[in-house]
């Protein structure tokens, strides 16, 4: 059911997001970066795709005028990525989708039950990243 509800709940946010131009995973990088994160690796991590995704991703919110990539000032290899103002504009729009997603994911369960399903995930996750 895990691979179910994934796609029923990024097809939900992805309805959402059309009318910004944006599918979930670029909102879910812009919110990252609006929150501080401005690795490309991290994002790659946080948004679940790996590198030549995460370029693709920068690059398709960089030519939207949402994000800017700049030099790391102390790894020449390295990339920082920053918000825009366009980008900033949009973000009282995104946000709420991915809380109101959430919101209706959990509808109907109680706090002990919300904590009890956010601590089981959290369990999966950590059985999936053991080796």
């Amino acid at each position: 059911m895990i691979p179910q509800l994934a796609r029923e709940l990024r097809a939900r946010v992805e309805t959402s997001l059309a009318p910004l131009g944006l599918t979930a995973q670029q909102g879910a990088v812009l919110m990252r970066v609006a929150l501080g994160e401005n690795a490309p690796h991290q994002l790659a991590a946080l948004v679940g795709t790996d590198t030549a995704g995460m370029t693709r991703l920068l690059d398709r919110l960089a030519a939207k005028g949402l994000i800017r990539r700049s030099p790391h000032p102390s790894d020449r290899r390295a990339q920082i990525v920053e918000i825009t103002d366009e980008g900033k504009d949009l973000l009282p729009r995104v946000f709420p989708v991915f809380g109101q997603a959430g919101e209706r994911l959990m509808a109907g369960f109680s706090a002990d039950e919300q904590k009890l399903a956010t601590e089981l995930l959290r369990r999966m996750l950590t059985n999936l990243h053991r080796e």
